[in-house]
């Protein structure tokens, strides 16, 4: 009742009511009414002034009555109206839980020490693992019941109210009152509880989850600080593979911050352009000549220090950034192999991460067409692992490619999940035996009949073989004993500058001529 007589049609009643009383009380001072009844009997008409005046006084109590109920009325609907604004703004429209910006409300709360006890707080950060390849398979009305079932397990072993979405497939869970070492067993029931199979349809669905934890104050003075510091743990979770999960140390902080740093260094080297192809010769083993070069990606910092490829691919990769170094590097490539003898091939790596873009063969195509080399000058090297996520996608990919003209290679075969399923389920014109086993294959009999089964399984298909990592002549001669095709390694050269390669390609010819 309050809120209504600090409205302005409150206001306005009750100067209308104090208008009222000081006219009642001046009337009786003066005796209004009795000078108002000797007026009224010197007109002979009193009963129906008076009458008149009773009729009026009614009208305006119930005018008055009614017009407070009509305020009050408003004012509860403004109320609710306002109330369902707030819950919409601060709730997730699909789960139905509280979202970032509760979230946010509640660090206010905690800041001022009105609502949590902060020394019972800790927050866990979840990420679900798996949940694209449940998405692209069921469709998003699918992946959307995937998330309502997700957070009806959250919330059936803690508050609901403290379990927030924060948009895609991350959630945040504030727990009270757990002792350190019940931390870690709260996060291997949010694990289990995600983990459990869940039924879309007809569809049996799976995904995992990646959890980090820390506390407040250890971690953080307010919410905001302790879930930047689960989030950190959690990401080292994520590194880790699927379903584990990690409480928040600050070492794992100061990784994530050269993490970033070194991904802002990334970014910048790409835009400039600074990470070439360098290409290392294949040579076919019959014949002794060059048939070909991988293109492998080198980095020179500004520094002149050389980063490795295993050092930045994966980066690039975590952070979408391969899409543009890939795109970057075959078309400089292309470029380079256009000044190369028409039988010399070039050969370059596809990520797993890009074998899930659906435009990944028309990109390739359209940088062959821009740089004017023949497709069926280009082999695609693929890894037995970037057929897993998604076969159909990557059968797809493989045959339009082919279609097209271009090579296709199975890579590091033999390391990978079912190589002999691959073999029968995609078209490859190549299989590359990987460098582990040429390596070690001397002193172990077992590597030897691998070696030996791999080359004949190649021949039975029609396949051409490719050993990588050849280094020795022992190696070298052991392989041309057993049928290898093609051989690459340090003791046929380096990856190389492309101006390099130009001058390996005239020397290697003036050999074979001599």
């Amino acid at each position: 009742m309050g809120e209504f007589f600090q409205s302005r049609a409150g206001k306005q009643l009750l100067i209308l009511l104090g208008v009222g009383v000081v006219l009642w009380i001046l009337g009786f001072e003066f005796r209004f009414h009795r000078n108002l009844l000797q007026f009224v009997e010197t007109f002979r008409s009193a009963d129906a002034i008076i009458l008149a005046v009773k009729i009026a006084c009614a009208m305006s109590v119930i005018y008055s009555a009614l017009r407070i109920y009509d305020l009050r009325k408003e004012m509860d609907l403004r109320t609710a109206a306002e109330a369902r604004a707030d819950w919409t703004a601060t709730h997730d429209h699909l789960t139905k839980l509280p979202n970032r910006y509760a979230f946010e409300r509640a660090k206010i709360s905690t800041e001022r020490g009105e609502e949590l006890d902060p020394a019972s707080i800790a927050l866990f950060s979840v990420d679900l693992d798996g949940f694209k390849k449940v998405n692209d398979l069921v469709g998003h009305k699918g992946g959307d019941a995937l998330l309502v079932e997700v957070s009806r397990r959250l919330s059936a072993f803690a508050d609901p109210s403290s379990v927030y979405r924060f948009g895609g497939d991350e959630f945040i869970i504030i727990a009270r009152g757990l002792t350190l070492a019940k931390e870690a067993a709260f996060a291997g029931m949010i694990i289990q509880a995600i983990t459990r199979p869940i039924m879309i349809g007809s569809f049996v669905a799976e995904v995992g989850a990646s959890v980090g934890y820390a506390r407040l104050p250890d971690h953080g003075q307010t919410l905001e600080d302790v879930a930047h510091c689960s989030d950190v743990a959690m990401y080292e979770a994520k590194s880790t593979g699927p379903n584990h999960a990690f409480a928040f140390n600050p070492s794992m902080q100061d990784k994530a911050t050269e993490h970033a740093r070194f991904e802002t260094k990334l970014r910048s080297a790409i835009e400039a352009g600074v990470i070439k192809p360098h290409y290392q010769p294949l040579i076919d083993l019959r014949t002794g000549q060059i048939c070909g070069f991988e293109a492998l990606a080198r980095w020179t910092d500004e520094d002149g220090q050389n980063i490795p490829p295993l050092s930045f691919i994966g980066v690039a990769e975590e952070t979408g950034l391969i899409t543009d170094l890939f795109k970057q590097l075959l078309a400089q490539a292309c470029h380079d192999a256009r000044f190369w003898p028409e039988n010399v091939i070039l050969s370059f790596n596809v990520s797993p991460v890009q074998m899930e873009d659906r435009l990944l063969a028309s990109r390739i195509l359209r940088i062959l067409e821009g740089a004017g080399l023949a497709p069926q000058r280009l082999e695609i090297e693929i890894t037995e692992n970037a057929l897993i996520d998604d076969p159909d996608l990557a059968a797809l990919i493989i045959d339009e490619l082919h279609q097209a003209g271009v090579q296709i290679a199975l890579d590091d075969f033999g390391t990978g999940y079912s190589s002999l399923a691959q073999l029968a389920r995609y078209k490859f014109d190549k299989i590359k035996i990987d460098k582990s086993f040429v390596a070690t294959y001397g002193g172990d009999e077992r590597q030897e009949k691998i070696i030996r089964a791999m080359l004949g399984l190649g021949r039975s298909l029609n396949i051409k073989t490719t050993a990588e990592g050849i280094e020795e002549h022992s190696q070298l001669a052991y392989l041309l004993s057993h049928g290898c095709d093609i051989g690459q390694g340090y003791i046929f050269g380096k990856a190389m500058p492309a101006s390099e390669a130009l001058q390996f390609l005239g020397e290697r010819d003036a050999i074979l001529s001599a």
